[in-house]
């Protein structure tokens, strides 16, 4: 592993991943704490809200493909920054139907986004600091799918969603850490 640690294209990507998932953390807790004081209704706030967070993922897959270009195919990451596009949008039109629209959308976009981050992980063990990854992009499967269901709930809430982001932003602070040691191979 030590050896696979040092290439340059490894390192160089760790180093980049590592930065972007401390900046990660620091948004998805900024996010989530806003987002909590707006979650009963969908005002204009919770609305941009709802809309930056996959545009947010969006810029942040652009870096990460470009910094994994050394380290294989960023195909997926790719797949990711159309996904998450598509969900922006999705987001917004659900809005002007309610919260169960919104939920079904924000699941759906969980589920794929998910299953995307648990692939980009298993495929990144040999780098390190990737199981936060790998159980994130699992827990947030199974997050959207309860998204999906609580949509038909009697009176949803956006609540759960806003709670969404702080786990995965604690597996990016954890995953940025444990990256360090492949980041400081360079």
């Amino acid at each position: 592993m030590t050896t696979i640690a040092a290439s340059p294209g490894v390192s160089g990507t760790a180093s980049v991943l590592r930065r972007l998932y401390f900046v990660r953390f620091a948004f998805a807790i900024v996010w989530a704490l806003v987002m909590f004081t707006t979650a009963a209704t969908l005002g204009p706030v919770a609305v941009a809200l709802l809309v930056l967070y996959p545009l947010f993922d969006v810029a942040a897959a652009i870096i990460d493909a470009r910094a994994s270009r050394a380290g294989g195919s960023p195909a997926l990451l790719y797949v990711n920054v159309a996904v998450s596009l598509v969900t922006a949008i999705g987001v917004a039109i659900a809005c002007m139907s309610g919260i169960p629209a919104v939920l079904r959308v924000w699941g759906a976009w969980a589920i794929v986004a998910g299953l995307v981050q648990l692939i980009v992980g298993v495929t990144r063990r040999a780098m390190g600091g990737q199981w936060p990854m790998i159980l994130s992009g699992g827990i947030s499967v199974l997050a959207g799918a309860s998204f999906v269901l609580g949509a038909s709930a009697p009176n949803p809430t956006l609540v759960n969603a806003a709670g969404y982001a702080i786990p995965g932003g604690i597996f990016f602070l954890i995953s940025a850490w444990r990256l360090g040691r492949a980041a400081k191979a360079r």
